[in-house]
């Protein structure tokens, strides 16, 4: 019994003298705490295998929690320990959540030779087009039974050498599950070098594995069908509420030139919801026909000044040519119903006028 043990054992029998159970079974117990808590610890890392540019700005991290069963290692008794699945294994890949690094994983078990690993699961999340052209983040689960290179990496000691200079930013790694021939499974911890990063022999050997994938589970969408087929980003900042709000009011007057000359012109619609402040989601899109974008163009033009207003609008288009660039044109569809010119470069900071009804008309439908 290590002094882990002792310690957790001298804490249960001293909370609940009445009920103090044999020692050797107090012993037992002490052990599977401390076990349980090693794999609540490493549970608690989301690791994917590549960064996915979400605009995570004010996500939830959702990291196992009551509701996620504990991590499952290899000296597990009851027959726990036998791999069933990512969906299973790791369910955080299922959430929305930021990347696991080396400090995450640092409290899991190191892989011995009372292990001999036959086999490795990869769990991360990846995006993925789909066939009617939208996108989503989907989970996934890889294996490989060429091993051989990657335990020998893993059962590396962690190299102390001390660095000259050590850069800030995280190592990203995989989940990853080792599996023996008996179908047990472990969660290894991985050995780190210089600044505490892994050791390069261990992300050469997992750079190097040949993986198949077994099953893929969505996740979130990030691309509707729709916005891509209109040229649009899924999510835009509502860049005229940030713009105006507090001191920082663009300057009142006469709209600039809303569109480049010559190009074509794209709008989008985007609603504000509450879950998401200050972010639009998109609705409906298109490149404007020429009739159309001549109607909105004298619209913008013939706006006076902004009136004072304070009411928060929930849905705003822009309108920008299809080569993308400025100016960009904003336009509050409800609330204030404001217009925002942000024009090229070295014409001036952003200019802001008054919409009505009318523009909204003209704009707002699919």
């Amino acid at each position: 019994m290590t002094r882990e043990d002792e310690d957790i054992k001298r804490l249960l029998t001293e909370a609940v003298p009445p009920l103090t159970p044999p020692a050797d079974r107090v012993g037992a117990v002490a052990a599977r705490v401390r076990r349980h808590r090693q794999r609540l610890i490493g549970g608690s890392a989301l690791a994917v295998a590549m960064a996915v540019a979400l605009g995570a700005g004010g996500m939830q991290v959702v990291t196992g929690g009551k509701d996620a069963p504990p991590n499952r290692t290899a000296d597990d008794s009851g027959g726990e320990g036998r791999w069933t699945s990512c969906a299973e294994a790791a369910p955080e890949m299922a959430r929305l959540g930021p990347m696991a690094t080396a400090g995450d994983v640092a409290a899991l078990p190191r892989l011995d030779g009372d292990f001999t690993p036959t086999a490795v699961v990869i769990c991360g999340r990846e995006p993925q087009r789909r066939a009617d052209g939208g996108q989503d983040l989907v989970a996934t689960e890889r294996r490989s039974d060429d091993v051989a290179a990657l335990v020998t990496a893993l059962r590396l000691q962690d190299d102390p050498s001390d660095a000259v200079m050590c850069t800030t930013e995280a190592s990203v790694l995989p989940w990853l599950a080792l599996i023996d021939a008996d179908g047990r499974w472990m969660r290894p911890r991985i050995p780190v070098g210089v600044c505490g990063k892994p050791r390069p022999e261990v992300s050469e050997a997992l750079a190097a594995l040949q993986l198949t994938t077994v099953a893929t589970r969505p996740v979130v969408e990030l691309e509707s069908a729709e916005a891509v087929a209109a040229g649009c980003s899924q999510k835009w900042k509502d860049v005229l509420s940030v713009e105006t709000a507090g001191n920082r009011t663009p300057r009142r007057g006469a709209v600039p030139e809303p569109f480049p000359a010559g190009q074509q012109v794209r709008l989008c619609v985007y609603e504000v919801t509450n879950s998401e402040p200050g972010t639009g989601n998109f609705v409906h899109g298109t490149v404007l026909p020429a009739d159309r974008r001549t109607a909105i163009e004298h619209a913008l033009k013939a706006a006076g000044p902004a009136e004072p207003c304070s009411a928060h609008a929930s849905r705003f288009a822009l309108l920008r040519s299809v080569a993308g660039g400025d100016p960009q044109t904003y336009v509050e569809l409800d609330g204030c119903r404001r217009i925002m010119v942000v024009p090229r470069p070295g014409a001036g900071g952003p200019v802001i006028a008054q919409g009505d009804a009318t523009l909204t008309e003209l704009i707002d439908k699919p």
